[in-house]
């Protein structure tokens, strides 16, 4: 071994205690960081060299207990826990913020038309699809057929449901409609996540003992994760959907936008943006992504092949 750095620190596990909500929050806040979008290939690939090295025993010569965490975050946020492979860019986790921020402030501005409600539920539906695809478990790999099935399923179901609500809506006050596409994305959430998982329904998913060894699959743990998976998703969305609409409607009736209705749409993206800073990992962090199943004695299994898809549906 070379360099003074214990190799007693467990990277395979996050730096803060997944047991409480607060480690978690702190896991997932890293996790999630957007920053990390814009890193270099090259800066990837040397945090990847970086904790494949330290796995093996090798310890880059000065390099600090800050530096390895830094290098394993790096690394978790652009390539896949189960397969080892660089994920698409949009689809992963660090990329949730900016995507999702665009998409729902876009769906949250452009609701008064129905081509605009059509669009933009597909736009949301054919990112949640990458999401999806690009998060899969390793041990649980999506078909074509089934990644087709989930896409249109999903998208059709968020579709009739906003049109069906906007229909209603026009009997409403006009603020009711701003939340059109808030129902529409938490619809979608209960059908495309079981489609995207429906492999894992029927054959189960991993289940091991304390110390990591595969003990077998379990169809119920499936059921728990993707239960917990959509419910995280949907939290996800309230806050983001939820508080910009009423700010809006309350902005819009002032001269100033009304000077420069432009504005709009960046002013919403923003404040979508900001929710989604915060609910993003705190919504991820509602529940551990390792659980321990009663019936099968200190038994563990995982939500969602290692991470998580959260990107808002």
């Amino acid at each position: 071994m070379s360099g003074e750095l214990s190799l007693n620190i467990n990277i395979k596990e996050p730096r803060w205690d997944q047991g409480t909500f607060m480690g978690r929050a702190k896991h997932f806040f890293m996790v999630t960081d957007p920053r990390t979008v814009l890193l270099s290939s090259e800066t990837l690939e040397e945090a990847k060299v970086i904790v494949e090295n330290y796995r093996a025993g090798i310890v880059k010569p000065g390099l600090t207990e800050d530096e390895l965490w830094r290098a394993k975050y790096i690394y978790d946020s652009a390539f896949h826990p189960d397969t080892g492979e660089k994920m698409f860019v949009i689809g992963r986790m660090s990329a949730q913020v900016p995507m999702n921020m665009s998409i729902t402030g876009c769906m949250l501005t452009f609701y008064r038309t129905t081509p605009a409600v059509v669009f933009w539920q597909w736009v949301n539906q054919s990112f949640n699809a990458v999401v999806n695809y690009t998060n899969r478990s390793g041990d649980a790999p999506i078909t074509v057929n089934q990644l087709g099935a989930a896409y249109v399923s999903a998208t059709t179901g968020a579709v009739v449901t906003a049109l069906g609500l906007k229909s209603l809506a026009t009997r409403l006050p006009p603020i009711v409609s701003r939340f059109v596409p808030f129902a529409a994305v938490a619809a979608a959430n209960c059908i495309n996540i079981p489609f995207m998982r429906q492999r894992e329904l029927k054959y189960g998913i991993p289940v091991t003992d304390e110390n990591g060894n595969r003990l077998g699959e379990s169809a119920n743990a499936a059921k728990q994760a993707i239960v917990q998976v959509v419910v995280s998703r949907i939290g996800m969305a309230v806050p983001a959907m939820a508080i910009p609409p009423v700010i809006m409607n309350a902005l819009e009736k002032r001269a100033f936008m009304k000077r420069f209705p432009i504005l709009n749409a960046p002013v919403q993206v923003g404040l979508v943006g900001l929710c989604l800073v915060f609910a993003t990992p705190l919504c991820c962090a509602l529940f551990p992504q390792k659980r321990y199943q009663q019936p099968l004695s200190h038994h563990s299994y995982r939500r969602g092949g290692g991470v998580i898809s959260v990107g808002i549906n």
